[in-house]
C-alpha cells in the first residue's frame, strides 16, 4: 500500500507542477513571418525559455510573457499586460516587482540573430494562478528596446517587434 500511495503522490505532483510537461512558441514579426521559436520547460520552481530568433534589430532587446495568447501584428497590442499573477510592479530592480512575466533581456547580433536561455522563477506549466495555460493563455513578447528593469508597466522597452503564443 505505501509504495502506491507513492505512486499516487509523485502523478500528483507532476500533473501540478507541470514537471514533465513542455510549451513552446513560434515567434512572428509584425508582418507575421515566422523568426524565431521558444522552448519552455519547467525548471527548479519556474521556467527555463530557450529562445532562438533571426531578423530582428541588433542590440539588446526587453522580453516578456503577456497575459494573453494572441498575437495579431503589427503592434501586438492583443498580447495584453505582462503575465501578473501576484499583481506586482514591472522589473527585478523594483521593489514592488517583479510581474511574474518579467524576464532578463535578449541580445540580438550585427546578422539579426539572438539566442537566450531565460529563466523565469515566478511561472509554472502545471496549475494554479502562476500556470502559464490560465484561460485565455499567455504569449512571448520581444520589443524594440532594452528594459530598464524598473519602470512599471514595461521597462521603458517600446514597441512589442515579435509575438509567439504558447502552446502545449
Amino acid at each position: 500500500m505505501p509504495l502506491r500511495s507513492c505512486a499516487l503522490t509523485m502523478a500528483l505532483l507532476w500533473a501540478t507542477t507541470g514537471f514533465g510537461q513542455s510549451a513552446h512558441a513560434d515567434i512572428a514579426n509584425a508582418q507575421g513571418q515566422k523568426i524565431g521559436t521558444a522552448q519552455i520547460r519547467p525548471s527548479g520552481s519556474g521556467v527555463r525559455i530557450d529562445v532562438k530568433v533571426s531578423q530582428l534589430p541588433l542590440g539588446i532587446h526587453g522580453i516578456h510573457i503577456h497575459n494573453v495568447g494572441k498575437c495579431e501584428g503589427p503592434a501586438f497590442a492583443s498580447a495584453g499586460p505582462h503575465f501578473n499573477p501576484a499583481s506586482k510592479k514591472h522589473g527585478k530592480d523594483n521593489p514592488a516587482g517583479p510581474h511574474g512575466g518579467d524576464l532578463l533581456m535578449l541580445k540580438v547580433n550585427a546578422d539579426g540573430s539572438g539566442k537566450a536561455s531565460l529563466l523565469d522563477p515566478n511561472a509554472t506549466l502545471g496549475d494554479g494562478p502562476n500556470s502559464l495555460f490560465h484561460e485565455g493563455g499567455t504569449s512571448l513578447v520581444i520589443h524594440a528596446d532594452p528594459d530598464d528593469y524598473k519602470t512599471d508597466p514595461a521597462g521603458n522597452s517600446g514597441a512589442r517587434i515579435a509575438c509567439g503564443v504558447i502552446e502545449k
